[in-house]
């Protein structure tokens, strides 16, 4: 054999090595790429769906009922075989109710293997974990974040079970003309969903011909807002429209009543949870309204009937608000995906956007636009009795 036939011998043996060498690294980047967007489950080992809540801190009682939620029909579910007989293990996280200890939370849930995330209570607490699942390629599904923003991003893995900020700021102009004020003041606390959900009303009540005529936040969290308070009883609205959450909501119609300072005082969705009342004071509380997707004990379908009688049955209780029942209604679809498509994220979600539809939740049909809302009227009209009670208002 000649030299240059040893020379191209050599060249052909090179290339056919530096190309299997390519393919092989080409197949192994594949294959931990696919691991990564679905986790790998044998058949003797669990399912797993995270669980992203507020176990302490100020959003605690949410947290724990949506843990509940999940929990029991996560044994629900098992107890009829699991998914196509594959048990499901529910892995939770605590995010403390805080953006900071949110992406702490995310980051150990993106390293336990587990196949999509509940989660969570608060548009600013959720978006600190938004970047980190996507990244990860884990689907997720928030149940309580409703921050316009959110879903502009157009995540693909991202989802959630409630309404956004401007669907409800409608609804809000809505009912205040109905109520014929004519001169309303707004105030939020600065946090990512009331003051989103405070700008996405404030043009909606404007265009109904009400002045708005105090626009203003407190901080979440202090014990006195008499100083607020003063300075808005000063300008003397018709109403006042708060954004924020229900602490806040209670302690102000603590301190009004202390003020013996009566105007009509009418919240956004973040304000619906039980303990405001126990803030407030039932004196204080009665007459308070707010706008929410319906509370637990008015869903009417048979499945949601039985699920919280199971609720009450095993906690002496009702969820405390409509945001854990809608923890249970983002399990709901999780399984509803892995079911048909498996664990891959990307098929999952791919199934979530085009193929679920009216899907019969605890809530009510679900369906997903392309951004990742949830599609459909869903607001009502709440107010508290001389009990303490939140009683369903006649259709807006």
């Amino acid at each position: 054999m000649d030299k240059q036939s040893v020379y191209h011998l050599n060249l052909t043996a090179i290339k056919n090595f530096f190309c299997s060498g390519l393919s092989l690294f080409f197949l192994a980047f594949a294959l931990v790429g696919f691991c990564l967007s679905a986790p790998a489950y044998s058949k003797d080992e669990p399912i797993k769906i995270g669980l992203m809540c507020a176990l302490t801190g100020p959003f605690a009682s949410e947290g724990q009922d949506m843990r509940n939620v999940v929990q029991i029909l996560a044994d629900e579910l098992n107890k009829k075989g699991g998914i196509n007989g594959q048990k499901v293990e529910i892995i939770v996280e605590d995010d403390a109710g805080d953006p900071r200890s949110a992406a702490l939370a995310a980051q150990r849930l993106s390293t336990k293997g587990v196949s999509a995330v509940i989660g969570t209570y608060g548009s600013a607490v959720t978006e600190a974990s938004q970047n980190i699942y996507d990244e990860s390629e884990i689907v997720q599904i928030a149940t309580g974040s409703t921050a316009i923003r959110l879903t502009e991003k157009n995540l693909p893995l991202f989802f959630r079970t409630c309404p956004r900020d401007d669907d409800q700021g409608a609804v809000a102009a809505k009912v205040l003309k109905n109520k014929g004020y004519k001169k309303v003041a707004i105030l939020h606390d600065n946090s990512s969903f009331a003051k989103g959900l405070a700008e996405s009303a404030k043009p909606e009540i404007e265009k109904a011909g009400i002045e708005i005529v105090f626009y203003d936040a407190i901080t979440p969290g202090e014990r006195d807002y008499t100083t607020m308070l003063t300075k808005l009883k000063s300008i003397d609205p018709d109403a006042i429209f708060f954004t924020g959450y229900y602490n806040e909501a209670g302690t102000m119609l603590r301190q009004m009543m202390e003020m013996k300072w009566k105007v009509p005082f009418i919240g956004g969705d973040g304000a619906n949870n039980t303990d405001l009342v126990k803030i407030a004071g039932k004196d204080a509380a009665k007459g308070y309204a707010f706008l929410s997707p319906p509370m637990p004990q008015d869903l009417d379908s048979q499945d949601a009937k039985e699920f919280i009688s199971a609720y009450k049955a095993k906690y002496n209780a009702l969820p405390s608000s409509i945001w854990s029942v809608l923890a249970g209604d983002a399990f709901k679809v999780i399984v509803e995906g892995i079911k048909a498509k498996g664990t891959n994220s990307k098929e999952l979600a791919a199934y979530l956007h085009n193929e679920l539809k009216n899907y019969q939740g605890l809530t009510g049909p679900i369906s997903f636009s392309e951004k990742g809302d949830r599609i459909g009227d869903f607001y009502r009209l709440y107010e508290v009795n001389a009990d303490g009670v939140f009683i369903l208002q006649p259709p807006l």
